[in-house]
C-alpha cells in the first residue's frame, strides 16, 4: 500500500473499531522487562499504534517514545497514557522517511510493523532505524514469519521471510530467536511467528 493509502486504512480502522492487535502489552516484551532482561532505558516503540507497549514501558520506568504514522492510533495512544498516568511522548512520523530528529536510544521495539511494509519499504525503514541505534542498543521485533505463499509473493507483500531477519540486520546486530513457531502451518491463515531480541555490535 503506498503510505497515505496505508495511514489513511489505519485511521480507518482506529477510529471506527478497535483493531485486532489492540490486545495489551506483548507477552515477549513483558516477560523481559519482569525477569531483568530488559532494564529501564530510553526506549522507543517504532509503529506504536495506540501505545499499549509504550505505556507498559513508562510504567516500568521507561523513558518512552512512541511513533505511528495514524493520527487516529496517537490520539488513543495519548488518552490511555494520560489515564495510566504516565509519561510518553508520541509523534506522528513515517518510519520509511522519517522527518523528525530522535537521536539515539538503548531499546527499540517493534511489533507487527516492519513485516507489514513492502520489501522496498523494509529497506528504507532499516535505513531510517539504524541511525536511531547505538552499540549496546537492544532490538525488539516481532513479525509474522513463514514462507512466503505464491499470492503473498505476486501481491508483493506478506510474512517475513525465514532468515530475512539475519539478512537485514545481521551486519550490525547479534540476533537471538527468543520466541516463535518451530513449524508454520502453510495452509493456515497465519502460518506462523517469530520474536527476535537483538544487540546492535557495531558501532
Amino acid at each position: 500500500m503506498a503510505f497515505m493509502n496505508a495511514r489513511t486504512w489505519y485511521n480507518m480502522g482506529y477510529r471506527l473499531a478497535r483493531m485486532p492487535w489492540e490486545m495489551g502489552p506483548r507477552q515477549e516484551l513483558v516477560e523481559l522487562v519482569s525477569g531483568g532482561r530488559l532494564l529501564p532505558c530510553r526506549a522507543l516503540d517504532l509503529g506504536c499504534g495506540t501505545g499499549a507497549n509504550a505505556i507498559y514501558l513508562a510504567r516500568h520506568g521507561f523513558d518512552v517514545t512512541g511513533v505511528d504514522f495514524a493520527p487516529a492510533a496517537l490520539a488513543k495512544a495519548r488518552r490511555a497514557a494520560a489515564a495510566a498516568g504516565v509519561a510518553v511522548r508520541f509523534v506522528e512520523d513515517d518510519l520509511t522517511g522519517l522527518r523528525n530528529r530522535y537521536g539515539e536510544f538503548d531499546l527499540l521495539v517493534d511489533y507487527g510493523t516492519l513485516d507489514d511494509l513492502s520489501q522496498d519499504n523494509r529497506a528504507r525503514y532499516v535505513a531510517n532505524v539504524l541511525p536511531l541505534t547505538r552499540a549496546g542498543t537492544r532490538f525488539l521485533l516481532w513479525a509474522f514469519e513463514w514462507p512466503p505463499r505464491w499470492f503473498e509473493r505476486r501481491i508483493g507483500l506478506g510474512p517475513m521471510a525465514p532468515g530475512e531477519v539475519v539478512r537485514r540486520f545481521g551486519g550490525e546486530f547479534a540476533i537471538e530467536r527468543i520466541a516463535g513457531t518451530e513449524t508454520p502451518g502453510r495452509w493456515r491463515m497465519i502460518p506462523g511467528v517469530a520474536a527476535y531480541l537483538m544487540t546492535r555490535t557495531a558501532g
